[in-house]
């Protein structure tokens, strides 16, 4: 019979293991009175949604460099934030970083309890937990991608996701503790991530060991159980790259709502079940023969490309003719652009 997990084994594991993370105040600086900045934290929270640490890296000591306050972030230019947020993916979370920074620098700070919080600008009931729970050091719930996989294996719930969400947000609750519960938050996702991994978990290394039901079971990499994927549509487009003789691109600011939305893209039709031809200006055209593909959360995205260089006197019925960074752009575009200048000639 295994006992309940006990959170003090946990800590006392992070205190030994915790991740360095640029966003973190770790358990020994914390003990000795070092304050998490909310900003900090809200900023890392929001780009890792749906994305990974390695990838969030450089993204937030970047930021950190250009808009070390959020009321540096408030002031920003919208199109500067944008093109920094630029590969980082899911494009809504730029805007309503945006939105956000000038609601809390309105407000003169950041809210101090989750209810609050989740009243801001892109801020739901996970991201307002954990801001709650590690820059203030509230008891609250934190449960990600790595929390319930700890739960679903320690507790044994072999319920398929997303069904079983309520009881592994119940279980972790019931393991949350009133003493240092921002660590407690950030030590269940740094076990998850580091050895309650989704595959070959290091078992023998864990502060839970004992207490793992999944593992007295022998059941532990086969959860959390998941119901089978849906397949994801195919959608096919057209881009069409445009080059000035002085070295200006075609481009156009994609619709704020929906897909890369507030993004510099392509001119281009629709992207749908066929490709449809949409030239934006007369132009000798090309096909370098060359796909870009992409896969987007709900859908795999074919685009094919068409290639041209045109006088500084051209005229497009879309977009405008700009310099650009590649930088600039999201990942698709800058694929799509990285052919081009492959293919064009200088």
């Amino acid at each position: 019979m295994c006992i309940a997990p006990q959170p003090a084994d946990l800590l006392a594991w992070y205190d030994r293991h915790a991740r360095d993370l640029p966003w973190r105040v770790g358990p020994f600086d914390r003990a000795a009175g070092v304050v998490p900045d909310p900003y900090a934290v809200w900023l890392s929270e929001i780009m890792l949604q749906q994305t990974t640490v390695a990838a969030v890296r450089d993204y937030f000591t970047r930021f950190m460099d250009l808009w070390p306050t959020v009321e540096d972030l408030a002031t920003a230019e919208d199109d500067r934030v944008m093109g920094e947020w630029a590969g980082l993916g899911y494009y809504a979370r730029a805007r309503n970083l945006l939105k956000c920074a000038r609601v809390v620098t309105q407000m003169g700070g950041f809210p101090r309890t989750r209810s609050a919080l989740e009243d801001l600008p892109g801020v739901g009931p996970y991201t307002s937990a954990a801001i709650a729970a590690i820059a203030y050091d509230l008891p609250e719930t934190v449960v990600d991608g790595n929390v319930e996989r700890v739960m679903a294996r320690v507790f044994q719930i072999e319920t398929p996701l997303p069904d079983a969400k309520p009881e592994m947000k119940q279980r972790a609750a019931s393991l949350t503790p009133s003493a240092r519960p921002g660590d407690y938050a950030q030590a269940v996702m740094d076990l998850g991530a580091t050895i309650c991994t989704p595959k070959s978990p290091a078992c023998g290394i864990c502060p839970w060991i004992r207490n793992c039901r999944a593992r007295r079971a022998g059941v532990q990499v086969s959860l959390p159980a998941r119901k089978p994927k849906t397949p994801k549509p195919t959608r096919y487009g057209i881009a069409y790259l445009a080059r000035r003789a002085d070295g200006a691109w075609l481009v156009e600011r994609r619709p704020e709502k929906g897909l890369l939305g507030g993004m510099l893209g392509w001119p281009g039709a629709a992207w749908g079940d066929t490709a449809i031809e949409a030239e934006p200006l007369q132009a000798d055209w090309c096909d370098p023969g060359v796909e870009v593909r992409h896969t987007f959360t709900h859908f795999h995205l074919i685009l094919s490309l068409r290639l041209a260089t045109v006088s500084n006197a051209a005229q497009a019925s879309v977009g405008q003719f700009q310099k650009i960074r590649p930088t600039e752009l999201p990942t698709v575009m800058r694929k799509a652009f990285d052919v081009a200048k492959a293919a064009l000639p200088d």
